[in-house]
């Protein structure tokens, strides 16, 4: 299903070839809110526990709001940067940028998520790599990684297609779901996408 694309909060647009991603905004929820609701079981497994005193952005208006507002502070402070995928107009997942730290360190880690029924298409890798190139090109950055469970196939696979290098496990990484998992750690750094970007390019922009 279709849905128009609500203005942005700002001018921020990224661009593959079949998609665009922007931050999101309030007046997305009940599209938004849609996705994750028919996406729970394919989703929750796999994401960390939501604190209580939060609320749930995916079934209060109000709560999502807050959240968008939330990463509108941190993109603003440059500590992290999150967009909505979108396809054919209608927001289909997220591929975030989240721990930007700065200093010495020049790095990022990338997250993603997408509707069940868009995966298995490259939706997901091509939003990545977008965002790959708005990391390196825009922001400067010198190594973006990306953590997943070990068992993960589905995002596995977007690694798969995106060939990043793979780095080993970090054991108990990240609570996932109420469980303290192991994650495999994929990275690429400035010099790899810049040694790669034609190529990148030409399968995905």
């Amino acid at each position: 299903m279709n849905h128009p694309s609500a203005p942005p909060s700002n001018g921020l647009r990224l661009y593959g070839r079949r998609v665009m991603l922007r931050p999101l905004v309030a007046p997305d929820f009940a599209v938004w809110s849609d996705v994750r609701i028919r996406n729970e079981q394919w989703l929750v497994p796999w994401e960390p526990s939501r604190l209580a005193n939060q609320g749930d952005p995916t079934r209060q208006r109000d709560a999502f709001a807050t959240r968008c507002a939330a990463r509108d502070r941190d993109r603003q402070m440059g500590v992290a940067y999150a967009f909505g995928l979108f396809v054919d107009s209608g927001v289909c997942g997220e591929v975030n940028l989240n721990n930007v730290v700065r200093g010495a360190q020049q790095s990022g880690t990338i997250g993603y998520w997408i509707d069940q029924s868009r995966a298995g298409h490259g939706y997901v890798a091509e939003g990545v790599c977008a965002v790959m190139r708005f990391a390196f090109e825009e922001l400067r950055l010198h190594r973006l990684e990306v953590c997943i469970i070990p068992r993960n196939h589905n995002s596995r696979r977007v690694m798969d297609k995106l060939q990043l290098r793979e780095e080993g496990i970090a054991q108990r990484f990240l609570e996932i779901n109420g469980v303290w998992e192991d994650h495999v750690r994929y990275a690429i750094t400035i010099d790899e996408w810049q040694a790669r970007r034609d190529g990148l390019a030409s399968a995905w922009f």
